[in-house]
């Protein structure tokens, strides 16, 4: 649960990619009266009424990846290269989940070019300067703790959709041996990530990537030490042997691992203020779908569920 001492309204950004993934492997699949997956549709909208149960946002946005290159793959051509293929009933189930969001009256957000990671960032960068909001992120990559600060929260799924941890910057310092969320990108630049294929600087682990950034601060100074000599001693010799020969490789794997805060983007936090939505609309869909048991929880416009049933 978030910081009950902070009196600031939450403000939730979801990751919509993420929960769809995590939804769609947590339960068995199962169809609507039509014969149509929608096994990733219930587990998202089970979730969403947990969050909004348990958080009781003053507003929601949602934010989708599409399936063109980003500006990552045009930089580098083995981004995520090694990733198996999402399956195609997930992806078709994508489209049921929008509409859905459309009749709760939840605005989501892509852009081309980009990935729904910096739509995250850009969004939670917008809508913190709003000094009543506390912004909480949703997802289940870690990647997003590079964003929190005295003014953002995220919330990391664990386990399918039922459990989740919410990190602070106190919690993420803990989690990464006190380095803090913004370090997590040069941390990431210099032990790169076998699930987005980011080739960090090879030989070096965790382990001596967060000594390194510890002890230099960031990548543009850990290499300005060693360019002039000024190490002494700090790093051993094997490791900068490394670090000289695969420069190139550091700085781009930081630039492939930062998420940036500025897309040009529509997102306007007072438009995705939630509440109201057309109840009747919803309950059609959704008995279309087959999800009786969610009808029973649909939450309501003042932003609690009429039933406290769990997810």
């Amino acid at each position: 649960m978030p910081d009950t001492e902070d009196n600031r309204q939450i403000f939730v950004i979801i990751d919509g990619n993420s929960i769809v993934h995590r939804a769609y492997h947590a339960l068995p699949p199962f169809t609507s009266k039509e014969g149509v997956l929608v096994n990733a549709v219930y587990g998202f909208f089970s979730f969403l009424f947990r969050l909004i149960r348990e958080l009781q946002p003053k507003g929601i946005a949602v934010a989708f990846d599409l399936a063109a290159p980003t500006f990552r793959h045009q930089q580098f051509d083995g981004y995520k290269a090694k990733r198996k293929k999402t399956p195609d009933n997930l992806y078709l189930q994508i489209p049921i989940i929008k509409e859905a969001l459309e009749a709760f009256n939840i605005k989501f957000f892509a852009k081309q070019g980009f990935e729904a990671d910096d739509l995250l960032g850009t969004m939670a960068n917008l809508a913190k300067k709003n000094s009543d909001l506390k912004i909480i992120i949703v997802s289940s990559d870690i990647d997003i703790l590079q964003l929190v600060d005295g003014d953002i929260e995220a919330m990391i799924l664990q386990r399918g959709i039922s459990k989740s941890v919410i990190y602070g910057e106190s919690a993420v310092r803990e989690k990464f041996g006190g380095l803090s969320p913004r370090q997590l990108i040069d941390f990431k630049a210099l032990r790169g990530d076998l699930s987005d294929n980011i080739p960090g600087v090879s030989g070096i682990g965790p382990k001596t990537a967060i000594e390194l950034i510890s002890k230099f601060n960031n990548l543009d100074q850990l290499y300005e030490a060693i360019e002039n000599n000024k190490d002494k001693g700090l790093i051993k010799e094997s490791i900068l042997t490394k670090l000289f020969n695969q420069k190139d490789q550091a700085f781009l794997s930081r630039y492939l691992a930062e998420i940036r805060i500025n897309v040009d983007t529509e997102f306007n936090p007072e438009a995705c203020f939630w509440g109201n939505y057309n109840s009747n609309k919803v309950i059609q869909l959704f008995e279309k779908l087959g999800f009786s048991s969610l009808i029973t929880r649909l939450p309501s416009k003042q932003g609690y569920l009429k039933q406290a049933n769990s997810v």
